[in-house]
């Protein structure tokens, strides 16, 4: 017998795995195109990040175990392979995480509904994440804004970025 999470609900948690591990697979495909174009600081960074959208699909299958419903892996697809800057590949990534912003305020939406409160309260943390996130992308982008052509500057940013200690 089932618990606490009804099917339509679980439907929606599973593409949410997939669209963390989707996330996952797009932040590596960033990280070896800087890493190719010479950045290997921003190429480091985006590795991390990857490995953050990874754990992150693990919460949502964590979760989903724990209220007794089933995890269900789908084939995940392409990812854009290149970008023409690390600019480039930060808007892409800002894009994205407000896609993601979107997505988890549409299950809490559906939580919220349903009034399951279980779900609810495992949202919360992701909620929070994506105001993290979106604000440290943003300010990434405002610093290559300012940086614009100086080589110089790109190099110490490329530095600093491979100094991200996992999160």
């Amino acid at each position: 017998m089932r618990t606490i999470l009804e099917p339509n609900m679980e439907t929606a948690l599973n593409k949410q795995v997939n669209a963390e591990l989707w996330s996952a697979y797009l932040y590596l495909s960033m990280s070896y195109d800087m890493k190719d174009k010479g950045f290997d600081g921003i190429a480091s960074w985006f590795e991390k990040q990857a490995k953050e959208e990874f754990e992150h699909a693990q919460r949502f299958m964590n979760f989903i175990v724990s209220v007794d419903g089933k995890v269900k892996l789908e084939p995940i697809d392409e990812v854009r392979q290149e970008w023409n800057s690390p600019k480039d590949a930060f808007e892409d990534t800002l894009l994205h995480e407000k896609l993601v912003t979107e997505k988890i305020h549409g299950l809490m939406d559906m939580a919220i509904e349903a009034k399951d409160y279980a779900t609810q309260s495992m949202l919360r943390w992701f909620v929070d994440e994506q105001v993290e996130e979106e604000d440290a992308v943003r300010s990434l982008l405002q610093a290559l804004v300012v940086i614009n052509d100086d080589k110089a500057a790109m190099w110490m940013f490329d530095k600093k970025l491979g100094k991200r200690e996992d999160d």
